[in-house]
């Protein structure tokens, strides 16, 4: 079965960055509409950043221009560069993989068909 793996979670002060990391398992990342979602406490989990098949990104809005999702189809993974963090971006951050179709914002994404166990981002002041 499809396994995702994050990594790189971790507590930063704010205007620091982080980079996360999924690794898909026993399966291929290009075959997959890629995003990374994220939950903070008391809240509902929100998708952050989405990667299609064409390539095309998203993004919601609080994190546009400070976040960037990509792959690296070598290594069978999907990549979160966060820039400028903030405390309001504290999460867990968790990898999700569907197949297509999944349309061109990741706003509109859930049920995603796998996840990853997440990784914890703690921003402070």
């Amino acid at each position: 079965q499809v396994q995702l793996a994050e990594s790189g979670g971790g507590s930063v002060q704010a205007g620091g960055s982080l980079r996360l990391s999924c690794v898909v398992s026993r399966s291929t990342v290009s075959k997959y509409c890629m995003a990374w979602f994220r939950q903070a406490p008391g809240k509902e989990r929100e998708g952050v950043a989405g990667l299609d098949t064409n390539g095309r990104t998203s993004y919601v809005d609080s994190v546009k221009g400070r976040f960037t999702i990509s792959k690296d189809n070598d290594k069978n993974t999907l990549i979160l560069q966060m820039n400028a963090l903030k405390p309001e971006d504290t999460a867990v951050y968790y990898c999700g993989a569907d197949r297509n179709p999944c349309g061109s914002d990741v706003t509109f994404w859930a049920n995603m068909d796998y996840w990853g166990n997440g990784t914890l981002v703690t921003i402070s002041t």
